[in-house]
């Protein structure tokens, strides 16, 4: 392989490697797209959220904080209320996450295609 080329791999490598320790989860896109649509408390984000458990969703939210995808709001006052919400930064996601939207409904029903014809 040429020299170039294995500097092009290379360089393709460390961007996926930088990416997927930004999302590296099952929960980091879609606390993300729960966002979307508005500022939520914790609770509500854990509805929007099936199957995530509280540990898990706390942990997303701390380290999406971190990469400065969502900013964290603390009202105090009884009682004290908790609001996440995306920042503009989150933003840059969006087309990625339409691509992997239309992947994965073009994955399933490939998949379920194929259950049909082996099937028969």
């Amino acid at each position: 392989m040429p020299k170039s080329e294995l500097h092009q791999c290379a360089h393709t490598m460390q961007g996926l490697r930088n990416s997927l320790l930004v999302v590296n989860s099952k929960w980091k896109l879609l606390i993300l797209v729960a966002l979307q649509t508005g500022t939520r408390h914790f609770r509500g984000l854990e509805r929007s959220v099936p199957g995530i458990s509280t540990k898990v969703l706390a942990k997303e939210l701390k380290d999406l904080e971190a990469h400065h995808f969502i900013a964290r709001t603390v009202h105090s006052g009884p009682p004290v209320v908790v609001e996440y919400e995306v920042l503009p930064y989150a933003r840059t996601l969006d087309p990625v996450i339409e691509v992997l939207k239309a992947w994965g409904i073009q994955h399933q029903q490939r998949l379920e295609a194929g259950e049909a014809s082996s099937a028969a």
